[in-house]
């Protein structure tokens, strides 16, 4: 049903624009902590806009509007108050969703990347980094985990800061990950996203990914992530 672009290691020579890509050292902890932090949960105000202008909501916003309105004697306020605690509720939806997500792996790997990753084999953990006014610093970063059987390769925590986008460099850190997938024998790697994030989505099929999946297990509440209406969508690139 799908096809896939063979993997090509003359195909991922873009321009860099001044950062390179190296493994991680536990002196990155923390900027690789407060990076992933903000990464996640800047996806919060997109799926909040997503799913509150989806039809359903809005319909529910407005039906939820004129009850306080009619309870509230005509109250125009109380009208505003009722619609404005049904776009509240998504958003505390879509935060408990992404901010779950986040919790669970900076208590979990990321707590100990060094060993979650770097003193097994067929792990890894890179940064970017660049100069920034003459010193280094980490502006993006990539994870890739053997998947459980040796036949295919995970890869998470692709995050690059606001400032360094739309540079090539969240490219250059999934060519990273094929590279290493590829040296490691690996027959596929494959990745999760969520599907307000549109531009990652966009990224990987350039790059030669399919989707291959989508299901709301997003490791939040169920009826949170219906609604929501954040689905994870599952990508795959054969190599």
């Amino acid at each position: 049903m799908f096809s896939a672009t063979i993997f090509n290691t003359d195909a991922h020579k873009l321009p860099c624009y001044g950062f390179s890509i190296r493994e991680y050292k536990p002196s990155d902890q923390d900027v690789v902590m407060s990076l992933f932090h903000d990464g996640i949960l800047e996806h919060v105000y997109p799926a909040f806009f997503k799913a509150i202008s989806n039809p359903d909501h809005v319909g529910i916003a407005l039906s939820i509007s004129m009850a306080g309105y009619v309870l509230g004697g005509s109250s125009y306020f109380q009208a505003l108050l009722f619609g404005s605690l049904w776009a509240g509720f998504i958003y505390y939806c879509c935060h408990d969703i992404y901010d779950s997500y986040m919790m669970g792996r900076l208590n979990t790997d990321m707590a100990d990347i060094q060993a979650r990753y770097l003193e097994i084999p067929d792990n890894g953990f890179w940064v970017a980094e660049a100069d920034v006014k003459g010193q280094a610093k980490v502006v993006g970063m990539v994870a890739v985990t053997d998947a459980g059987d040796g036949s295919y390769a995970r890869m998470t925590h692709v995050v690059v800061a606001f400032a360094w986008r739309r540079r090539n460099l969240g490219s250059q850190l999934t060519w990273k990950a094929l590279d290493f997938c590829k040296k490691r024998g690996f027959s596929r790697l494959v990745m999760d996203l969520s599907s307000p994030q549109t531009a990652a989505i966009s990224m990987c099929q350039k790059l030669g990914f399919v989707q291959t999946s989508s299901h709301h297990n997003a490791h939040a509440n169920p009826w949170f992530s219906k609604l929501a209406r954040i689905h994870v969508i599952e990508m795959e690139k054969l190599i």
